[in-house]
This record gives C-alpha cells, structure tokens and sequence, in this order.
C-alpha cells in the first residue's frame, strides 16, 4: 500500500473533523427548538436556556475528558463511543415527556459525546499540520456555526412537517453515522494523538498569565456570542419580527460567524493576536450600540450579526494562536481548559439573557451587558503577547 504524502494526510484529518464537527454543530441551532420545545414540554424559555447551558458544560466536560482517552484509546474508537454516546441522547430527548429527559438526553449526553470527538479530531489535525495552521483551525471551529447554519433551515422545515420527535430521531441516526465516518478517516490517515520527538506542555510551563488572559478575551467574546447563537430566533422576534425573518436570520449568522471564525484564524496567521482580538471586541460592540440606540426587527439583524462575529473571530483567532504560544503535543490540553471559557460563558449570559426576557419580554438589558463586555474584552486584548513574543514564549 503506497504511504499517504503529508499533505494528504492533513487533508484526510480535515476530511474527519468535518465530517465529526457538522452534525454535532447544530448544537448551536438550539434557538430553533425554543418555541417547539416549551409547547411539548410546558416549560418557559429559562428552563430551556438552562438546558442549552447544560449542554455546554457537558461539552467542555467532554473536551477535557477526551486528552486522558485519547491517550490510552484509539481514535477511531473513542469517535465511534462518541457518536453512539451523543445518538443516545438525542433519542433520549426525542422520546422526552418532561424538562428531566429533555436535560439528561440534550443537556448531558449529546453535548458530552460532541465535545469530547470536538477535541479529538482537533488534536489529530495539529498532529498533520504544519503550515497555515491559523487558516486550518479557523475552518476547524467554523464547522460547528456551519452544522447550526446547515440545520436550522433542516431543522425548521423537518420540525414543520414531520414534527420535533422525529427531527431529533433523525438527527441522532445522522450523528452515529458521521462518528464512524470521521473514525474511519482518521484510521486510514493513521494518525496519531502525540508525537514522542515533541514534549508535551501544561498550562504552567508556559507563562501562566498568557493563558489567564487568553482566557478572559475568549469568555467576554463568547458571552455575547452564545447569546446570540443560542437565542438569535428569540432575539429578533422579541424586536418585533416575524418567524421566517427570524429564521432565516438564524440562518444568516450562523453562517458570518463560521466565515468569521475562518477569517480570525486566517488574521493572526498574518498580525498579531492583540490587534486581531482587540478589533474583534470593537467589532462586537458596534453591533450591540447598534440595536440599543436603534431597536426594531430590521437593525436587530446586522447588529446580532455584528455581535455573534465578533465571537467568530475571536474563536478562530484563539484556536489558531494555540499553535503559536504551545507545541502541537499541547494542543488538546490547552484548547479544552480554553473552552472552559466557552462553557463559563454559556451559562452566564445567555441564561441571564432568558431570565431577562422572561421577566421584561425584551433583551434591551442583556444587549447593553453584553456591549459592556467587549470594551473590558478589548482591554484585556491590548496585553496579549505579539507573534515574536508569543515566539519567544513557545520555545
């Protein structure tokens, strides 16, 4: 059998974390089953936006489980476990009759099977690549607004016509299918999760405080960002929108913030990371001064665009400058203490974004929170080490 060249097997290794990365994105369409949901279950948007932060802590859960697997398991194994794991609990959450199955099937094990092959495929496409490696991770983190992009018109026209039970049926057969895809291809590629000529490297053994701040920059993005992508339907029919608007809204954004999470991680292959997460931050805030000084369906669009790609650029910025402050032996162990951010994020803002709307039907407050966030997030930035220091700092 003729040995694969490295450039295919980089390409095989994208190959299975799109086709891993896609169908466990639609977590980020969750905005789509906020009115089905609560009119089968009887429960209120703060019970949902609790679930969708529920989710996301299994999430990050999964990301920082899957370092300690991935070295004593193969791939193509603990991405099969992962998919059938996540299937499950999409079943779960099809055949739910109360908020308790809907949590343990949506909110725990879907979201826990995602994060953790989230980090596998991830880890196995920094073990091939070797330039470009912004670009590359960019695209990687892109996937998952582009599985929510590709699903919400899926999701609105299934739920619509065959009913939410079955949408989430389907869409567990799809999630196991596309594991063992993404197994395969990682096995024909023969990848492997470390590279013994390279020593591995905790958080603390390279300036502490980068992380720290990293960290920050990424949280105060993704707050806004995740309200957004969690309740983007919700937003805009809350400033007076009707539901198609709103979908294809949802649509939309998913979509610029999966381009923006390609171009983040494309700019800091180019300038240096202060500038590029600083001017994502000021990008976002544009966007949430928009719709507070001008509220009404149609500015809701472009400023929740605005906002939710500030988020984008930020996260394929920060996948992408890993490779540069970190060895690629460290990659999966920084970026799943990274994504606690995402995890912190998710149940902070969003959820304070649902009670807010419960309790006002408007999210003026959240929005000005939001905006409140990206000018300390753009501080923070400025302090961030420049590509010679980040250099200096990875040696």
């Amino acid at each position: 059998m003729t040995r694969l060249t490295p450039l295919q097997r980089s390409g095989i290794a994208i190959a299975a974390a799109t086709a891993v990365n896609l169908p466990f994105g639609t977590i980020y369409a969750f905005s789509v089953f906020l009115k089905p949901m609560e009119a089968l279950l009887g429960i209120g948007r703060t019970e949902m936006t609790m679930v969708f932060g529920l989710s996301t802590i299994s999430l990050t859960l999964g990301m920082n489980i899957a370092p300690r697997l991935y070295r004593i398991l193969s791939p193509f194994a603990l991405l099969l476990a992962c998919g059938v794991t996540s299937a499950c609990g999409l079943y779960l959450t099809a055949i739910a009759t109360d908020l308790l199955h809907f949590a343990i099937g949506y909110g725990v094990l879907f979201g826990l099977g995602g994060g953790c092959g989230f980090i596998v495929v991830q880890q196995g496409a920094n073990q091939t690549i070797t330039k470009m490696s912004g670009l590359a991770n960019g695209y990687i983190v892109s996937l998952f607004p582009l599985g929510a992009m590709i699903g919400t018109p899926v999701f609105g026209w299934a739920i619509e016509t065959h009913g939410l039970r079955a949408t989430m049926t389907g869409l567990a057969a799809v999630i196991a299918v596309t594991a063992t895809i993404g197994g395969g291809f990682i096995r024909l590629a023969e990848i492997r999760m470390h590279d013994a000529s390279v020593p591995a490297l905790a958080v603390t053994d390279r300036r502490p405080d980068v992380f720290i701040r990293l960290f920050s920059v990424f949280f105060l993005a993704a707050g806004a960002g995740l309200m957004v992508m969690s309740q983007a339907a919700g937003i805009i029919q809350a400033y007076g929108g009707k539901t198609l608007l709103a979908l294809a809204a949802t649509t939309m954004i998913t979509g610029a913030i999966a381009a923006a999470r390609i171009g983040g991680g494309w700019l800091v292959d180019r300038y240096p990371m202060p500038m590029v997460a600083a001017g994502a931050h000021l990008f976002s805030l544009t966007g949430a001064l928009m719709l507070t000084l001008w509220p009404g369906p149609l500015m809701a669009v472009p400023a929740l665009t605005m906002i939710g790609m500030g988020y984008g650029f930020i996260s394929g910025s920060s996948a992408g400058t890993i490779g540069h402050y970190w060895n690629k032996n460290a990659f999966g162990h920084i970026a799943s203490r990274l994504y606690i951010a995402w995890c912190i994020a998710a149940v902070s803002l969003p959820i304070l974004a649902g009670w807010l709307f419960d309790q006002t039907q408007g999210y003026r407050l959240a929005v000005m929170i939001a905006a409140g966030g990206n000018v300390l997030g753009a501080l923070i930035a400025i302090g961030l080490p420049g590509r010679d220091d980040a250099g200096r700092t990875a040696r």
